[in-house]
């Protein structure tokens, strides 16, 4: 079983280093009981497993407050892959076989997606999170197949005038819409370009990441959730939000996207401006956060600190901030990721796991607060970055133990 689903042999070494010197994360790691928690995990997705209708087509998206049942979607919703991707995270963690087989099931539920003109920017999210996952675990020939398929859809979705992908091609917002979340979706073009696709899809995604550092951010660093271009000359039009709570508020979930997205972007590049951002973006995001560190839904948003709170930014950052941390030279700002990273992994497990009272992992995220969308709900994709948070502190643990 591959022990490095996320983290480069590199960032291995450097948190070897770190375990070696600092005592401090060991015991936080310790403390936190990491392997209970994953029990914890597999417990309900067992529980989860076990529920979902056997008709081909549900997958778990998201369990409203007060609920105790799943919302299903089909494989064309964009949360899709993070199902299959949670199964796989068990199956990385227990080596059982029945988990690899479920996660199978789930991922071949997404198979057209790999085989069909790109809907949208979320093709990697379905895709990546999914057979790209399953593909490092296994090695199975028809998972990297699907995943290069893949990410030639995703990159016709490329405006070489603009320098971006179009997050929404069905959504008109005059002109040429891209949204912070595509920096996620990077990562499958990366993964192709170095596996067997074209290696056009590497300058592809450079591109875009260039092109988003330049025109995607407030003068303080915070994000703007989407930006529009004209699309014949690759001028920026216009920056606006869809799921924030305004044009210039700080939406949580958007600003997590970019530092775990740019964190992404330097590991796959190595190119130290793409490191110097996702400092800079991360700032703005720790020194805003409220003393639990867990966000509201938007920094901006007017009724905090009765605003809803979202448990998926903090998964999402933390997982990024542990990773991050690996490729940060100053000791100082490296404890710093660390000690945030664990604080908020620690306050999502003491106070935002949903225990039982449905069969997700946490609850308290919020989805769509502007049309109303899962607000204070379970959702998969909050469950997903957490248990990837777990996975990445047990390879610690692993790490410590070799070293």
């Amino acid at each position: 079983m591959l022990i490095n689903i996320r983290l480069q042999l590199s960032g291995l070494l450097l948190l070897a280093v770190t375990y070696t010197n600092g005592q401090t994360l060991k015991k936080d790691i310790v403390k936190l009981d990491v392997l209970t928690q994953l029990e914890y995990c597999k417990v309900h997705t067992a529980n989860s497993l076990a529920a979902i209708p056997n008709d081909g087509k549900s997958i778990p998206r998201s369990v409203p407050a007060g609920s105790r049942d799943w919302n299903y979607v089909e494989y064309k919703d964009w949360t899709s892959g993070f199902w299959p991707g949670q199964l796989w995270f068990i199956y990385e963690t227990t080596n059982d076989k029945k988990w690899a087989v479920a996660a199978d099931k789930y991922t071949q539920y997404l198979l057209p997606l790999t085989k069909t003109k790109a809907a949208d920017h979320d093709l990697g999210f379905q895709v990546f999170n999914s057979f790209g996952v399953g593909y490092q675990l296994t090695g199975k020939k028809e998972y990297k197949e699907a995943v290069l398929r893949a990410a030639d859809t995703l990159a016709t979705l490329f405006n070489p005038k603009v320098g971006t992908l179009q997050s929404w091609p069905h959504n008109d917002y005059g002109g040429h819409n891209t949204i912070i979340d595509n920096i996620m979706n990077l990562e499958m073009l990366f993964w192709a370009s170095k596996h067997g696709g074209d290696k056009k899809l590497y300058k592809i995604a450079v591109k875009h990441a260039e092109t988003t550092m330049q025109n995607h951010f407030r003068p303080d660093y915070s994000a703007y959730h989407v930006v529009v271009y004209d699309s014949v000359t690759g001028k920026k039009i216009k920056a606006v939000t869809a799921q924030g709570y305004s044009d210039e508020s700080m939406w949580a979930r958007g600003q997590a996207w970019a530092i775990y997205g740019f964190t992404m972007v330097y590991r796959e590049t190595g190119d130290r401006k793409f490191l110097d951002f996702a400092h800079k973006i991360t700032h703005v995001y720790l020194d805003r956060l409220p003393a639990d560190l867990i966000p509201y839904w938007d920094f901006n948003a007017p009724d905090i600190p009765a605003a809803p709170r979202d448990a998926s930014a903090a998964a999402i950052t933390a997982s990024a901030l542990l990773e991050l941390a690996t490729f940060t030279r100053d000791r100082t700002l490296k404890r710093e990721y660390e000690e945030k990273a664990m604080k908020m992994i620690t306050e999502l497990t003491a106070h935002y796991q949903s225990r039982y009272a449905n069969n997700a992992l946490l609850v308290h995220s919020t989805g769509h607060k502007p049309a109303n969308g899962e607000i204070d709900s379970s959702i998969i994709y909050a469950d997903y970055y957490y248990l990837e948070c777990l996975v990445r502190l047990e390879k610690l643990r692993w790490v410590k133990r070799f070293f």
